[in-house]
């Protein structure tokens, strides 16, 4: 017979998993968070780093897309990986 889910166990640990990926990703953020007031794109526009870069805040470098092509373009970067 299966065991019954502890929902309270699993939602603590992914709440862990989130604080710890926070912590790791802190200076890539502070840097993504510059490059969107620098460009101050739109409603449902988000800034892309056109190298990939966080850290390359220069204007030729960013520039404003649609949120769901530049989702697609972080989910290739990671499928490419596989």
């Amino acid at each position: 017979m299966a065991r019954e889910r502890n929902h309270k166990r699993e939602y603590a640990q992914r709440r862990e998993k989130k604080i710890a990926y926070r912590r790791a990703h802190k200076e890539e953020d502070k840097y993504r968070a510059r490059a969107r007031r620098a460009m101050k794109c739109g409603k449902g526009k988000e800034v892309d780093h056109k190298d990939s870069n966080p850290k390359n805040n220069n204007r030729s470098n960013l520039k404003c897309v649609s949120r769901k092509s530049n989702r697609a373009k972080g989910a290739r970067k990671v499928n490419s990986r596989k």
